[in-house]
């Protein structure tokens, strides 16, 4: 099974097998999956919030490096691609309870280094609440693999 198909039996529900911890506290529900390109759902929690009550940058910043990093995955190189640097810029934020929606696309895949863009939206997509670029470099030790759900 390819990783992009491992994925897709995920499609509609928590993504709860993926071995990033941080991915598994975040708990996204998986929305679309290419070769390259992810739609991850999330549920802003109070944890976080920033002292205004609206998304911590901290956080959108976490969601677009993770989702990013798992975009990687869906290229099926079994090395682990290690972040390089992000550049953020943050246009608008959410509450408690809203839903945000992180899209990615890969822009270009060179023999080690990738670029990948995120943008985060509102549940509707009618405001856009991040945008990121990441360079990802191809690093000498393997990925770990996610689970195929087992059959119920």
């Amino acid at each position: 099974m390819t990783n992009v198909e491992i994925l897709r039996l995920y499609i509609g529900k928590e993504f709860e097998n993926s071995p990033s911890p941080f991915m598994q506290w975040l708990m996204p529900v998986i929305l679309a999956v290419e070769e390259g390109s992810l739609q991850f759902q999330y549920t802003v929690r109070r944890e976080w919030l920033n002292p205004a009550g609206n998304l911590h940058g901290g956080m959108a910043a976490g969601i677009l490096d993770d989702i990013i990093g798992a975009t990687i995955f869906t290229l099926g190189d079994p090395n682990f691609y290690s972040t390089i640097n992000n550049a953020i810029d943050y246009f608008s934020s959410a509450r408690e309870k809203d839903i945000l929606i992180a899209e990615t696309e890969v822009i270009k895949r060179g023999r080690n280094i990738v670029n990948v863009a995120c943008t985060i939206w509102n549940e509707d997509k009618t405001k856009m609440l991040a945008r990121g670029t990441s360079n990802l470099m191809r690093m000498e030790w393997k990925t770990q693999t996610v689970p195929a759900e087992k059959s119920q």
